[in-house]
Order: C-alpha cells, then structure tokens, then sequence
C-alpha cells in the first residue's frame, strides 16, 4: 500500500514539472518571437500567424507530453507489477527510458517453480500404440509375404458386407514435385500447367468426377497466368466438391530437415495465398512423398485447424505390424500431451507405395491393370507383364470381382467399412487422353458394381474429405460419447526404410552446404519480418518517412518467404535433386539472402534514428551495409574490412533474440590502431587478433576485432569505432605446432607468434566454467575438467570416413549403405596447430586435408562461456565414396539411449539397437541431440540439420558430408558429386543433472534445460552486425534501440512477427502475426549464473504492455496460419500459454 501510494506521489511530482515546464516554453516562446518590422497595415496578420505558431507549438509539446506520462505510465505498472509479483531484477529491468545499462558481472535466472512441473510430470500419455515399444518388440526381419512382398495373405467371407455394404472413395491426384529432375519452372512449363487446365476441362465433363491438389508453389503461378473465366470455373468446381485443395501449404515438405520455423511459414504462405486468391480453407492434410513423417507436423496441422492426415512413407515393417493390428488409422498424439488436445485422426497408406499398382490393394500386379494410362501403346506399361484392358461389355463382369477382390483384401487391414483408393503417380493427368482413360474406365466400373446388389459395394470418385467425413461416420466420431474404434498413437516415423536393409537416412546429411544456407536464411527472415513489422509502423508517424519503400519490401519479403518455402520440398533441403536443380534453388536462396540483407538495413535505419526529420532514403547510398558478403550461391560468407579513421564508424549491432543477451562480436578493421566505445560511450575491452590466410599467412591489410557487445531483446546497440591507441584493445597470442613445411611467410611484428615444432604432450584453454585439454599431435580435445565441482570428464573428439557397400546396392543421395563401420580418418603427417589466447576467447585450430578444425571456448561470464564452439570446414570434393563424420566419445553411461530433437521442436528419445543394421541408427537432427546417465547430459547443438547417431554408450556422431559416386536407385539417376566447401557450426554443451528419477529414462519424452534452448538459439540467431555507410555524417543515432519494454520470458519465443498481406494489393496490411512458442524445459540442472536476464511466468504475458515505443491497438488469437479465428475471438491484452504451444494472434501496432 505505501509503495504505491509513493508512486502516486512520484508520477503526480513529475506531471506537475511537465506543466509547469510547458508554461515556461509557452511564455519563452512568446518573448523569443522575431519582432515584425513590416507596415502596420500588416499588424492583424502577423498576430494570427504568430497564435498559429503557438497552438502548434502547444500541439507539439502536449504530444511529447503524452508520451512522456505514457513512459511513466508504464514504468510505474511494469514497477508495481514486479513487486506485486513478488519478481526479483530481470523483469524490472526497463528499456524504455532508454537507461539501458551494460550488464552486472553474474546474474541469477529466476524461475518459477511452477515452471518446472511440467517437464516432471511422470505420467506416461495414454497412447495404445507408442512407437518406441513397437520398435522394441518387431524383429524386423523382412519374410515373403506373398503377392503383398512385405506383408502377410490376407483372406475374407464373402459374406461380410451383407449387412453394411463396402464404401470405396476412389480418389485421383497428381503428385507434383516443385523441382527434382527438373526445375521448378521447367516441370511448371513442360507438365504442371497442362495437368491444372486439363482439370478444369474435364472435371466440368461429368459432376462425378473429383481431383485434388496440394502445391501450391505451382498453383499460384498457374493461377496467375489463367482468365478470369477458368478462375470462376476453379471456383465453382471447389464450391460444388469437385476439386478439392489438400494441406495447401506452399509445398508438400520434408519432414526429418526443415526447422519448425520453416513448417509454419510454409503453411502460412499457402493458406494466406488461399484465402485471398479463392476464399479456400483446406481441412485435411495430405503427405504421400516426405520420406519418413514426424510428429512436429501432424501437431501444426492440428493448429492450423485440421482434423485429419494422411501419411505414406514409413518403415514396411511398422506398416506391416500396424496392419496386423487394425491400427493404419489412429489419432496420432503427441508424446507430451498427458490430454488428448493434440490429437489428430491420421491414415497411414498400408502399401510399398502410392503409384496405382500400390493403392487399389495388396496385388500389384492386378492393381496395375486397372491404371489406364498403362493400356497398350502408351509409354508407360505394367512391369508384371500383364496389361490393363480397357472396361467393355464383355470384360466388364470379370474386371469388376477383380478390382473388388483387391477393395474387399485392402479394407481388411481397417477397422470400418470405408475405404481409401488413391488414383494417382507423380505429374499424372498431363494429357487430355489419360483423363479419359482413367476417368470413363473407371466410371463403368463403378455403375455396374453399384447396380449389383449382390456385390455389396458403393464405388464413387471422391475427394481427400469425402473419404474422412464418411470415416468419421462410420467410426461415430462426431457422437460426443462414444469410445473411439480408433487407437492412439505416439511417436515417430524415422527412420524409413522402403524394402531389405534400404533405410533412408543418407538425405539427413546430402548436400550438407544448403541445409546450412537454409538455416543462415531463416535467421534472416525472421529478423527481417520483425524489423520490418516495427519499421513499417515506425515509417507512419513521420512525414518524412512516408518514402520507406514498404510495398517494394514487401514484395521482396514475400518473394523470400517463397523461396525458403520452396526450399522445405522433400527433394530439396533434403538434397535429392539433379545439380542443376540444386543450383536452381541455391540461386533462389542467395537472392533471398541478399534482399532480406537490404530490408534489415532499411528497417534499422528508421529505427535508429535520433531525430525522425534527418531521414533520407537513397538506395544508391545506403545508410548501413552488412559487415559480410557472400560472392555466389554456393561460396561462403566472408568478412568486409571496415576502413576507420578519426572519426567514429558506428557498428549497430541487431540482437534477434527477444531476451536481453550478451554476444561477442567479432569484426575486421584496416588497422589495429583501433578503439570501441559503447553504446553508453564507454570504452569496451576488445581482443585484436590477426586475419589468418591458411595455416601461416598473415593478412597486412586486415584484423579481427572481438568484444563482448550487450543489446537489448530485439533491439540495436551502436558501438563506435574508431582509429586510435587504446589500453582496452589487447593483442592475442599465437602457437603454431609442427609447421615445419611453411614457415611463416615472414616474421611479424605486432603479435606476438611462437612456432613450436615438436608436440608437447597437450594444450590447453580455460575460462571461469572449464579447462579443456587437447592432443598435442591432432589437435583434438580429449578431456574437460568442469571447475564448478573440479571433476574431469574424458571426452574425446575425432573424425571418422563411412565407404559404401561393395555389393550391387550402394549409398547414394537416399541411402545410406555402408561397407560395415566407420574406420578412423587417417592423415600422413601430424597437422598443423594453432592456438591462439585471448582476452576475449581462445581457440585451437587444426588443419587437416578434408577438414579445418576449430574449438573456441569464450572467457566470458553467462551462457557464451558454458559450451564449446565447435567449427569444421570440410572438403571432400576430391573423394571417392566416403562419407566423414565427427564423434565424440565420452564416459557418459548412456548404454544404448540417446536423444534427437525433431524440426528443433520437440525432443524424440531414441534406441540404438544391435538387431538393425548400422544405417538404421542414424537418426534426422536439426537441431540438437544429447546422451545423458544419472549425473551428466552432453548435448550436441547443430547450426544445421544433419543424421546423427550414438552407436556406442557415451558415444554421439555427426555425419558432415557425403561424396557418392553413383545412384541409389531411387529415381534420382546421379550420384552425389557436387560437393562444396561446406561450414558446420556446432555447440557442446556439458550440463550436470540434479535430483533425476533414473525411471524417467523409460519415458517417451525428454527437454531441453532452458541453458540448452538459449544456445541452441544463440547458434542458429547469430548477432547482426551493420555498420554505417562510410562517408555519412552521422550524428543523431540513437545510442540503444529497445522495442520492448523487458526481456520476454525464458521460455517464451517469439517465433515471428509476420505482416499480413494486403487483401487488396500486394502490399502489407496494417495487420501483422505474431506467433508465440512456449518451450518445455527441464529445470533438473544447476541453473545458477546463466547469464540470462530473464524470468519465467507460467506462461503469461502481458502483450499491451510489452512494447517500449509502439501501441498495442489489437490483439486476437487466431489459428496458426490465421485460416481461422476462435469462436470466441476478442481484443486481449494478455497471453496465457501452455508449455510446448505454439499460438499465433493477430496484433495491430501503431
């Protein structure tokens, strides 16, 4: 009570000093005033311009007036908030009054114990199947199973469908690939675009014709070239059920390699580009190619608002066991949902594939006499050697028992009477012919079945959702209380194997360089979108700024959105494409990368700016520039060499993450004569290092600095540099190991390098969390003592070569076959060495013939300072048939359990088992994978998607790249050969756990510590450097740029903040999403000193309140790709989130 009785008394002071201070203004405004030397006659006019002048002048302060009271406002709530909530430090930290401070030595995470129930919450979900135990009980031998290979005979009475006649959907698609041995363009130009106007022809021929379609990458571009009277016709064959639009993302993605992030921004693009151009709410979810699914995606389609999936690609011998069980059609649930909120009914295709001689049931050769393309004289025939014939009166009676035979064998595998028959193959319905053949046969089969009582059958064309509405009747679901006939399942589906010991874990790791360059334009987008959302609005409020090119960024925002979602097909990020493909989508991205490097300089000009009246936007000259750049689609970024002299360059630095954080950033300068200075204006320590080329050439003209920078959530800090000596500024020292070879090219005279020839028995680096010991002949690490509890712990890194098979069967861009285990990378002579320490961060370098090695351990206080950075260049482009991988071996007990995350959502326990093959044990990682016993968790972070497996107890392995010399036999026709230079980016992250359950270790579930969930988004958000433009005079920055008030929670991430597209033009609406993800964490660790300046709030925000400089005018809850509002949608103020949801609502600044 007395506390904010002092608040009142405080804001009431200052509302008082406002007043008084704006008289003073007034009457000085008054006296200031130039006298009027003109006539008299005049006197009245200058009176009135001069009152003119001082209401506006008033206008002008009472605005900053009422800015100031707001601030006050604000401070004062957000002040008694955090006493009322009894908070300690970081939620009361404020940015708004600009007092943005450099941070404390140590700082306390506080969270919230009720913060930490979820995660232990022992409770196993109530799934009837759970994948892990199925895959503990298949012995996954692989017997003949007769006509259906990997399955069993299946048999029938002919009697059973007397009473409930057999329901048949036959349901024609096309399955079109946006790019794979073609480009996208070229598949659009020589194929797609006829299959799309054949449709609207023929589907207007009979009203009992169906198709659907999925891409729509190509149905936009098709779209956009057809008249408005094809458009209309679209329209009423979707009105009428006719043609239906299944998943309607912007692809049909993989599943093991895209980031979550890159899902959801996918699917929006698609329903947003629906819902404009048709009005169009796709509802079931439709994934016949993905290789392997993943339960990340089955949990957005349920956000999206979907109630039912269709999957295909998975292990034959899961489909078989599942068969066995009546259990191809279940609600698949999360592994963390203790409800059943996250479940979704999900149909699972029981057959080798989904081509016509595999869907109409389990002969192909009798279902590949009922794909009429493949009548005689086509180009296409049926590899059993016995031909379809076209359906006449005198074959009719026989054909119809045939395919019934195969309808009636299939739908035994389910538990109702209604059945699935896909009609389709990949870019199907290309001519006009083949839609006759399929459709007119197919139609005679269906009128004389339905016209044969004693059949027992009602055979129909039908869409995706017809086949689920009439799946849902049958099985009651739409009755309140009835017990579902349907089972519940969890887990996953990796990883996929398609027939033998063929398992498809090769595409985890091809074509590694642009799964790397996939996430670097991710972190982009994002900070992109964020920028932009604010800039925009930003722009609204000044004349001046009216120029900023919103509709052109816009479009080119739009354009990169479509290019990464692009990039999510499961022939792309997946790197199972021709080369020239792959260059196709690398051109795309680059081009991407480039714009979205243009929009966050534009954006951050308008946002840093002291005085709005000063902008100027001039593209020719821009205000700020990258401090990096990237030459060519397939080369590596490097540093720009920023020039200083006596006047200050301001370096802005971006910090994309929505806590407040501390980095080291790292930037090169044309002399080391340099100094920085904060935002606050005071010196920063800064390591000056040299610009090495190779192992022993120094560059004269460049150097690297490094300093800790410390930047609000999702806010600038300007640094300034400047040419000048400084006792902040300290030199690193250099050893270089056994470089006999090349000397240095010439002794160098500002740092300090000692060449040391003969190994000595080990190196090491520590800072204030560890000391890490390294071999003095490899270079590697071999053992890290933790200094909190001054334990050592062995862990032993180094690099391992996989050949491939000599049998018929070989690796390739899918498979991954190798010639038994790995064999340890061998070099003839002992690699160079260099270590370098620092003030700021050590490192020791190793060189290697196909790898380039480096370990940073940074000596900074928080989270930098906890794990390892690891960086591997890696070459193999003068390889034949190898595969390399990094292992690190560590006395953890893991036994045979290790843990991968999927999509970077959600982390999937995992078993290495001794009765599959080797390949069966690598696992898809995008983001992270640890091992753990009872004391220690060893988490691997990973800046990109790459397998990994843990093959022996305390063992994790990586695979970097793969160079294969032929094809795998999956379509694709080539090996994989088109290696480049590629970076990998890795952090190793030694937690030690507290007060763990060892029962736990049974669970199907496990998370992350909040620690692991921030590195893990430090790697793959990396600080953005700009830096100003070299000759403009710049004077009015603003020293700190703070769109938030505070630090979000710990575990609340903000995802993105999208602008929603304009439903006029191709501009931005006033609207933008943001979308919210709340994570699971684990609280079981010694979480003291992170470094973080965050709290958690069992998953409240309070949004009206969080942003410094804009107002929230609306904020209402939306479905995940904004396809639809909740029943009871309203303006809220504050969020309430469950841990593992992710929530998008649609909010309106000004």
């Amino acid at each position: 009570m007395k506390l904010s009785r002092q608040f009142t008394v405080f804001g009431s002071a200052i509302f008082c000093v406002v007043i008084f201070s704006l008289y003073l203004m007034l009457d000085r405004g008054h006296l200031d005033h130039p006298k009027n030397h003109r006539r008299e006659g005049s006197f009245p006019q200058g009176q009135l311009s001069i009152l003119q002048e001082k209401i506006d002048h008033l206008e002008r302060l009472l605005a900053e007036n009422n800015e100031i009271i707001s601030n006050i406002r604000d401070s004062v709530i957000n002040l008694s908030e955090s006493v009322k909530d009894g908070q300690r430090t970081p939620e009361a930290i404020n940015f708004s009054q600009g007092n943005f401070s450099e941070p404390l030595a140590t700082s306390y995470i506080s969270v919230d114990p009720e913060d930490c129930h979820f995660a232990s919450k022992t409770g196993s979900p109530a799934s009837d199947v759970q994948m892990l135990e199925v895959y503990d009980l298949l012995p996954f031998d692989n017997p003949d199973g007769g006509v259906w290979k990997q399955g069993f005979d299946i048999t029938y009475d002919e009697n059973e469908w007397n009473n409930e006649p057999l329901q048949v959907f036959v349901v024609p698609h096309s399955h079109n690939d946006p790019g794979w041995l073609k480009t996208f363009d070229d598949y659009f130009r020589d194929q797609t675009q006829h299959i799309l106007n054949n449709m609207v022809i023929k589907l207007q021929e009979d009203k009992e014709r169906k198709f659907m379609w999925s891409e729509i990458s190509y149905f936009s571009k098709w779209w956009d070239g057809i008249d408005s009277q094809k458009k209309d016709a679209v329209k009423r064959l979707i009105e009428d059920g006719q043609f239906e639009i299944v998943t309607g993302g912007w692809v049909m993605p993989d599943e093991a390699s895209p980031h979550y992030f890159a899902l959801i921004d996918q699917l929006i693009e698609g329903h947003q580009w629906l819902e404009k151009a048709l009005g169009v709410k796709p509802k079931s979810g439709w994934a016949i190619d993905p290789f392997g699914h993943s339960p990340t995606m089955a949990y957005l389609l349920k956000r999206t608002g979907f109630s039912n999936m269709l999957i295909q690609r998975v292990h034959y011998s899961v489909k078989k066991h599942l068969a066995s069980q009546k259990a191809l059609e279940f609600f698949w649930r999360q592994n963390w949902d203790l409800g059943s909120n996250t479940d979704i009914l999900c149909h699972m295709m029981p057959f080798y594939s989904y081509d016509v001689p595999h869907t109409c049931g389990p002969d192909p050769k009798i279902c590949c006499q009922f794909d009429f393309k493949r009548l005689p004289g086509g180009r296409v025939n049926c590899p059993w050697r016995v031909p379809p014939e076209a359906i006449h009166s005198g074959n009719i009676q026989h054909r119809a028992w045939m395919i019934l035979d195969q309808y009636r064998k299939k739908s035994k595998l389910f538990r109702t009477r209604v059945l699935l028959a896909p009609l389709g193959d990949d870019f199907r319905y290309s001519e006009s012919t083949e839609w006759d053949q399929q459709y007119q046969n197919y139609q005679k089969l269906f009128d004389y079945m339905n016209s044969h009582p004693e059949f027992h059958v009602k055979a129909q064309f039908g869409t995706l959702s017809d086949y689920f509405e009439a799946l849902r009747k049958a099985g009651n679901l739409d009755e309140k209380d009835s017990k579902s006939v349907f089972p519940v399942l969890s887990g996953d589906f990796f990883t996929y194997a398609d027939r033998d010991h063929h398992y498809w874990s090769g595409y985890f790791t091809s074509r590694p360089f642009y799964k790397r360059l996939d996430r670097i334009l991710e972190s982009y987008l994002r900070a992109a979108e964020i920028l932009y959302s604010l800039a925009i609005v930003q722009s609204k409020k000044h004349e001046k700024m009216k120029v900023f090119p919103s509709v052109d960024h816009y479009k080119l925002l739009t354009e990169a959105r479509r290019n990464l979602g692009l990039f999510q097909h499961h022939d792309a990020i997946t790197g199972t494409s021709k080369d020239w493909v792959v260059v196709d989508y690398g051109t795309r991205l680059f081009h991407s990368l480039m714009n979205l490097k243009k929009i966050i300089t534009d954006s951050a000009h308008i946002l840093i700016l002291k005085d709005q009246e000063t902008y100027n936007y001039n593209p020719s000259t821009p205000f700020l520039t990258m401090d990096d750049a990237q030459s060519s689609q397939d080369s590596l970024p490097h540093k720009i060499i920023i020039e200083l002299n006596i006047q200050p360059r301001y370096l802005l630095i971006y910090n994309p993450t929505e806590q407040e954080r501390s980095s080291v950033v790292s930037a090169y300068v044309n002399t080391p004569r340099v100094k920085v200075l904060s935002p606050s204006g005071r010196p920063v320590v800064v390591q000056l290092g040299a610009v090495w080329d190779g192992t022993s050439k120094i560059s004269q003209g460049a150097y690297q600095i490094s300093f800790l920078a410390h930047v609000p959530p999702l806010g600038f800090g300007v640094y300034q540099l400047l040419e000048g000596q400084s006792s902040d500024t300290i030199l690193a020292d250099y050893n270089l190991y056994h470089n006999d070879k090349a000397k240095l090219v010439e002794p160098y005279k500002i740092f300090n390098i000692q060449e040391i020839q003969n190994a000595l028995d080990e190196i090491m680096l520590e800072n204030s969390y560890m000391k890490v010991w390294f071999s003095g002949n490899s270079g590697l690490v071999e053992k890290i003592n933790t200094k909190e509890d001054n334990k050592n712990h062995h862990i032993k890194l180094e690099f391992v070569c996989y050949g491939t098979a000599s049998n018929r069967d070989k690796s390739g861009a899918y498979l991954f076959l190798p010639d038994g285990e790995a064999k340890p990378y061998l070099y003839s002579d002992l690699p160079v060495i260099r270590v370098t320490h620092g003030t700021v961060f050590s490192e020791v370098t190793t060189f290697f013939p196909h790898v380039t090695h480096t370990v940073r351990l940074y000596k900074v206080q928080g989270l930098e300072g906890q794990s390892l950075e690891i960086s591997n260049t890696v070459d193999i482009r003068g390889e034949y048939n190898r595969e390399i991988a990094m292992r690190i071996s560590s006395d953890v007990e893991s036994h045979n359990r290790f843990y991968s995350d999927l999509n970077g959502y959600q982390i999937q326990p995992r078993q290495t088992m001794s009765k599959l093959p080797l390949q069966a044990n690598i696992y898809p990682m995008t983001s992270m994978a640890y091992i753990q016993d009872s004391k220690i968790r060893l988490t691997l972070h990973s800046a990109q998607s790459l397998g990994v497996a843990s093959l022996n107890s305390g063992q994790l392995e990586v695979i970097m790249d793969r160079r294969l010399m032929q094809d795998d036999n999956r379509g694709l026709g080539q090996g994989v050969q088109d290696n480049k230079i590629t970076a990998n980016l890795f952090r190793l992250l030694m937690e030690k756990r507290n007060g763990v359950d060892m029962k736990e270790e049974k669970l199907p579930v496990s998370y992350p510590s909040l620690l692991s969930h921030i590195t893990s988004f430090f790697i793959n958000h990396p600080m953005i450097p700009m830096i100003t433009y070299a000759d403009t005079g710049i004077s009015s920055l603003l020293n700190t740029f703070s769109p938030l008030t505070s630090s979000l929670p710990c575990d609340m991430h903000l995802v993105n903040l999208r602008m929603i597209q304009s439903k006029v033009d191709s501009g931005p609406s006033d609207e933008a999403a943001l979308i919210v993800h709340r994570k699971g964490f684990d609280c079981r660790f010694t979480n003291t000193d992170l470094g973080l300046l965050c709290s958690t709030t069992q998953g409240k925000l309070k949004v009206h309140r969080l942003f410094n400089k804009f107002h929230v005018e609306s904020l209402i809850p939306s479905s995940l790709s904004l396809m639809h509002s909740p029943p009871d949608a309203r303006n809220m103020s504050e969020i309430r989130m469950s841990p593992m949801e992710i929530n998008t609502y649609r909010i309106q600044l000004r």
